[in-house]
């Protein structure tokens, strides 16, 4: 089975592609890191406690007011004030670094216990490839695992401004930039795809319409088709000794890309 991971940054179109993905033709399963960080600090979960604790004493509207809903289990909390949780974290301030590294050490590790579960049933159903859709894939190292990384790209900085202003209304300018800058440059991670070698990274370049996305969408899945072949994906699935070491061996291979790259930027930046 293909573990396709599928990253970009905020306001790029990854979850448009994501969703072109998840339809015919293509009719992939996605593993949405996003919906599963929601899922894992849900009011009554262990990662809602922990937030609470860190961040509910310098944060005064962490949380919003009970739903007028009478289902709803007051029991377990009131829901998490997401947007208010952002302005916590994102920026560039030593300090707004210091809470996103406490955030991220708390939903990270959940998020990869539900991944491994889903990826794992996706695997027993004979599936050809499985996207594992994470805006944070590098930085999280989340890629070491996938056979191919796509990452979807704009080549003007300020389209995504453009798109996540008008996406999230409630922004300032100010907010934006933080939330874009908090993501990483995606040409950078565009360039860093491109350098896993062709059928092994793949960039989807979005700067036009959702048809122009579509053409770009074709075009890399062939070149994914060729390099993971879906009568590949069957031998492994009748084989899993097979299915472990091909594992391994995409695990090692990502490792040493990983590291040329790393020593290539280190390099560029020892000649600035």
């Amino acid at each position: 089975m293909l573990l396709l991971g599928l990253t970009g940054s905020i306001a790029t179109g990854k979850s448009t592609v994501s969703s072109i993905l998840s339809a015919p033709p293509y009719s992939l399963p996605i593993i949405d890191a996003d919906i599963l960080a929601r899922r894992v600090v849900e009011p009554g979960s262990a990662g809602y406690a922990k937030i609470l604790a860190h961040f509910q004493h310098n944060t005064p509207d962490l949380l919003l007011p009970f739903p007028d809903d009478a289902t709803y289990d007051r029991s377990k909390g009131a829901p998490l004030n997401r947007p208010a949780l952002g302005r916590r974290v994102f920026g560039d301030s030593e300090e707004r670094r210091r809470d996103r590294a406490v955030l991220n050490g708390i939903v990270h590790p959940a998020v990869r216990r539900e991944m491994y579960k889903e990826l794992l049933m996706c695997y027993l159903m004979g599936c050809w490839a499985v996207v594992l859709d994470v805006p944070l894939l590098f930085e999280s190292s989340l890629d070491v695992l996938c056979g191919t990384v796509m990452v979807v790209a704009v080549c003007d900085p300020e389209i995504q401004m453009k798109r996540l202003m008008e996406r999230d209304s409630h922004l300032t300018r100010e907010d934006a930039e933080n939330r874009v800058r908090s993501q990483g440059d995606v040409r950078e991670k565009a360039r860093r795809c491109e350098a896993r070698g062709p059928g092994r990274g793949v960039v989807v370049w979005n700067d036009k319409g959702k048809e122009e996305l579509r053409g770009e969408i074709e075009r890399v899945m062939k070149e994914v088709s060729r390099a993971s072949p879906r009568w590949w994906a069957w031998l492994l699935l009748l084989c899993p000794p097979l299915a472990g070491f091909a594992g391994l061996w995409n695990y090692w291979r990502s490792l040493v890309i990983n590291k040329k790259w790393k020593e290539g930027e280190l390099q560029a930046k020892a000649k600035l």
